[in-house]
């Protein structure tokens, strides 16, 4: 029965992740644009039909469809059920990690926050404000939260305030060094705000790997591109989706990296 339990809570967490994706798309593209994330419901972007609720099942709907708008035949881009299905699958994967606990539900959460201002990054080069800010209140309240489970609340909510001040600091000195170094912008400000919101929910410790992961990733993906003639040296990439990419490395394996790095590098530690 253990494996029939197993496969039913993967279903739920997939499912649930799912409708959140698709929760997501509607915040990926709305929010940039000042648009109400409630109202009109969602509809066709070229017909503007509003689509039934039996065509708006995560994935499901867009396979039932097969890409196209029900009402005028446009065709729906593939983003939208990738994104329901990466978030399902995100989901998954943290059940499985964190099994059915505090931090399952708040690492669902945290990833949310994640990819929606990853794919807002991505598409705009921005992190708005509202976003950042409230997954940073967010992620203090899972300190708390976990700090009173623990009965230590103090300590908690304190690793969470100095992860966000490390983030903020640490961003704000890395974009001033490169606006200086390459005598041009080299980091937004969102990115700083986007590292506290991580630092409240990770702490600094992983905060630094986080960012450590992201710039690893970047100069890998950039210095191919540049090799490649895909990117000019002095093009701009989003280091948003690298945050969140290195954030979630750090979610799951950041300790064990951690523990791993000081045993190489100071065993006598």
């Amino acid at each position: 029965m253990e494996w029939l339990f197993a496969a039913l809570t993967s279903l739920l967490a997939f499912a649930t992740g799912a409708s959140i994706g698709s929760f997501l798309n509607v915040v990926v593209y709305r929010l940039p644009a000042k648009l109400s994330l409630i109202s009109p419901p969602s509809r066709c972007p070229h017909c503007l039909q509003a689509i039934r609720p039996s065509d708006n099942i995560p994935v499901l709907g867009w396979l039932r469809l097969r890409g196209k708008c029900r009402a005028c035949r446009s065709p729906i881009s593939p983003r939208y059920p990738l994104v329901e299905a990466v978030t399902g699958l995100l989901f998954m994967l943290v059940l499985w990690q964190f099994q059915v606990s505090l931090f399952t539900l708040g690492y669902w959460a945290l990833f949310s926050w994640l990819l929606a201002l990853a794919l807002i990054d991505w598409d705009t080069q921005t992190l708005p404000n509202p976003l950042t800010q409230s997954g940073l209140v967010v992620g203090l309240v899972f300190q708390s939260i976990w700090g009173i489970s623990t009965g230590a609340f103090p300590q908690h909510l304190m690793v969470g305030i100095v992860g966000a001040v490390v983030g903020i600091w640490l961003l704000d000195l890395v974009a001033i060094a490169g606006s200086l170094l390459f005598g041009q912008e080299a980091m937004g400000a969102g990115d700083a705000k986007l590292a506290a919101l991580i630092g409240a929910w990770l702490g600094w410790k992983l905060l630094l790997l986080s960012g450590f992961l992201a710039a690893a990733i970047g100069a890998f993906i950039g210095g191919g591109a540049i090799a490649l003639g895909l990117l000019n040296r002095r093009q701009r990439i989003p280091f948003g989706p690298l945050l969140a990419l290195g954030a979630a490395i750090a979610t799951f394996y950041g300790n064990a990296i951690i523990t791993a790095y000081l045993q190489i590098f100071f065993p006598t530690l």
